[in-house]
């Protein structure tokens, strides 16, 4: 059975932009934050990582710093954009840790679990 990729569509309602490439980020690791039925933590927040939120992160139990090579990755560093747990995003939020986010390549299934305003409260204009 083949994975069928939900309709690449922003939270603005415009076509999702890529998040990154360099490191290439994304449950289909397209570059960007597409999402399926399969994709459980719903990886469509593309947001730009921080010192402060990857030390949040590794606190929480996500150590989204630390280089796995066996698994391929390199290990986010502040300044990447990445592709996010729309609920590991909101609960930074909660906590007053949350990264900015670029609209334009946040999937729109992040809607499910984070309310608009709060993405655009956090709003970057970087690409």
């Amino acid at each position: 059975m083949a994975i069928e990729m939900d309709t690449s569509v922003n939270v603005l309602g415009g076509k999702l932009e890529s998040c990154s490439t360099a490191p290439m980020t994304g449950f289909f690791r397209d570059g960007h934050c597409n999402t399926c039925a399969e994709d459980q933590g719903s990886h469509t927040v593309c947001a730009l990582m921080t010192a402060e939120f990857l030390a949040y992160s590794k606190y929480v139990g996500n150590d989204l710093s630390t280089p796995r090579p066996e698994f391929g990755f390199d290990g986010l560093r502040p300044g990447d954009h990445w592709c996010l747990c729309a609920g590991r995003f909101l609960q930074a939020h909660d906590e007053g840790c949350a990264p900015k986010v670029r609209l334009e390549a946040t999937h729109a299934r992040a809607l499910d679990i984070v309310p608009i305003d709060v993405l655009k409260e956090h709003a970057s204009d970087t690409a």
